[in-house]
């Protein structure tokens, strides 16, 4: 008569087989890689009813990493969600300096042949060497009897690790027993299992890193872009989740019931990482523009360098005058307030080209007074030149030489038509609303001195708010699992209104999720305080939650949001880790918390 197998489940339980078939949709379930190599130890464990075991994992520079140890008598639990760090070092699978087989130990010999190890006594084998388990038995009192060595094999028949199982028990006595020849297969199929179940994991977070890691880089290669949005990209995602975090921790109010799980909040990072992707289409020159005249160089060099060639003209023709037997006096009188005349000209155009100035109506008129003066050009612009400027310089004929200009002007060749016939803000397939300027930029001298505020015009501030378009063009675009297709709509929403005002949908607060106006928060406030933008000063902590306030009386922001922002004290910790010591000073939150009059 066969001996019965005391190794095997119980009877009345789950044949063998289904309890496979369920550990298998169990394996193919779990997303925690620790949590994953866990249940496949324990289940291995409990199908041979050993007392203990250990899983290593191969690493790529061939050694078994003890990854999940358990002996249940001796309750040893390392490894794993136990957070006890596993001190013992990995086996070499390889001789170090010889560089042969290590198929002395016996994980190490299984990994190497990719064959099971079944020993009923460690102390009487003779082909392995067990001097290390011998040394702990004696320091434990514990006695390492049954050894059943398993190599785990994943799809490729690649050994991406070894489960061990340690001392086999009778079921009905407790008796440490050989683990049988019934079991052994078992426990290979549940290796089989577990090694394309980890494997498969192991490749999905290596795909995530690889996702997550080429969207830092986006993200930080935008920020290199230009140094007037150094580390915004970088910013924003914390900004962002410090105000989500406070959002899932509200216990009442208008947040009480919002919640993110772990997939919501990989998806929000996702977004806040790529909330500005959209602006590496946007030209260098335009993000970075100072001055009025500025393109890729600032033109007031031009300017400046006719008004030098007028003034040499003017104090030409004096001379010529004098010579001729005119007024000496009277022609040096003229000279000197004409010369003045044109340095104070000058001086009013170089002031207009900072935008510092509201330009109002009779700034304006001066501007175009001042286009009017004259000087002689006697050299060919339309050499030496690019090709794409060559072409919009022969739109109209060249004139003969010399030839007299304006000292400003607004000229055919200033302006560049679109190419595209439809742009990216027009597709309504994305529910952009835009005003889209005719022009894609108009370089005209008059033009841009006569720019009311800032340095930007129409055409221009066009582009930049662009960026955004091309971010949800992009976004959209992309395969997002189901897990991340939330990602375009939370990356394209930070620049929208609470009131329909915002842009490119002109969506309005009842359009837009929460996480979408937690971002549109954190991306003003970092651009309110960023240190690091040449072309302003940072503000102070208090200056810009007082502009904050004015936007959410104005419904620009999320008003909620606003004060969880201000009473979560996300505000201040931000602060405390973002900013310079200078820019933090007090603030009375009491005096944004207040019902609005």
């Amino acid at each position: 008569m066969a001996k019965k197998d005391n190794t095997s489940p119980k009877k009345g339980e789950s044949s063998s087989f289904e309890r496979l078939i369920e550990i298998g949709i169990a394996l193919s379930a779990e997303q925690d890689t620790d949590r994953l190599m866990e249940t496949i130890l324990l289940e291995a464990k409990d199908l041979s009813n050993a007392d203990g075991g250990t899983l290593y994992l191969k690493t790529e520079d061939n050694k078994l990493k003890f990854e999940i140890m358990r002996t249940d008598s001796l309750k040893i639990a390392m490894g794993g969600t136990t957070g006890k760090e596993i001190t013992f070092p990995p086996v070499p699978l390889y001789n170090a300096e010889t560089g042969e087989e290590n198929k002395a130990n016996v994980a190490s010999s299984s990994a190497l042949t990719g064959k099971s190890i079944n020993i009923p006594d460690a102390y009487d084998s003779k082909e392995f060497d067990f001097t290390g388990t011998k040394k702990f038995d004696e320091g434990t009192g514990y006695r390492s009897k049954s050894f059943l060595t398993v190599p785990m094999t994943n799809s490729k028949d690649d050994i991406i690790g070894v489960l061990q199982l340690l001392n086999a028990q009778d079921r009905e006595t407790g008796e440490v027993i050989p683990f049988s020849g019934e079991i052994q297969p078992l426990i290979e199929a549940l290796a089989s299992q577990a090694a394309v179940a980890l494997d498969n994991k192991q490749l999905l977070d290596a795909q995530k890193l690889l996702l997550d890691s080429f969207i830092k880089l986006i993200a930080s290669a935008i920020d290199a872009k230009s140094p007037y949005t150094g580390g915004h990209c970088q910013r924003v995602p914390e900004l962002t989740l410090m105000l989500a975090r406070a959002a899932v921790e509200a216990k009442d109010g208008p947040f009480a019931d919002f919640t993110l799980n772990e997939d919501d909040w990989y998806e929000l990072t996702i977004a806040a990482l790529l909330h500005d992707c959209g602006k590496v289409t946007t030209p260098e020159y335009v993000v970075d523009k100072a001055t009025k005249l500025e393109t890729i160089y600032d033109r007031i060099h031009e300017i400046r360098t006719r008004f030098e060639v007028v003034k040499r003209e003017a104090e030409i023709g004096c001379l010529k005058a004098i010579i001729d037997g005119g007024d000496a006096e009277k022609l040096r009188a003229e000279l000197d307030e004409r010369l003045a005349k044109l340095d104070d000209d000058y001086a009013f155009i170089a002031e207009s080209n900072i935008g510092g100035e509201f330009m109002a109506p009779e700034r304006i008129e001066r501007v175009e007074e001042i286009a009017n003066i004259k000087w002689t050009r006697t050299l060919d612009d339309r050499i030496g030149i690019a090709h794409e400027e060559k072409k919009r310089k022969d739109r109209t004929p060249a004139p003969k030489l010399p030839v007299v200009e304006n000292m400003l002007a607004n000229r055919e060749y200033h302006i560049i038509y679109r190419e595209e016939d439809k742009v990216a803000a027009q597709d309504e397939s994305f529910g952009f609303k835009f005003d889209v300027p005719e022009l894609k930029f108009n370089l005209g001298e008059i033009y841009n001195l006569s720019i009311a505020r800032g340095t930007l015009t129409a055409e221009e501030r066009f582009k930049i708010n662009d960026h955004i378009v091309q971010t949800i063009v992009m976004l959209e675009q992309l395969p997002f699992p189901d897990h991340l297709k939330r990602v375009p709509e939370y990356a394209g929403g930070h620049h929208e209104k609470m009131d329909g005002t915002g842009y490119p949908k002109k969506l309005n607060k009842d359009d837009m999720s929460i996480p979408a106006r937690i971002m549109a928060i954190a991306d003003i406030f970092e651009a309110l305080t960023a240190a690091d933008r040449p072309y302003k000063l940072p503000k102070t902590l208090s200056a810009s939650i007082k502009i904050m306030s004015f936007m959410k009386k104005d419904a620009h922001i999320d008003g909620d949001l606003f004060e969880l922002f201000l009473r979560s004290g996300v505000y201040k910790e931000y602060a405390d880790n973002a900013l310079n010591k200078d820019q933090i000073d007090e603030v009375d939150i009491n005096e944004y918390l207040k019902d609005d009059e």
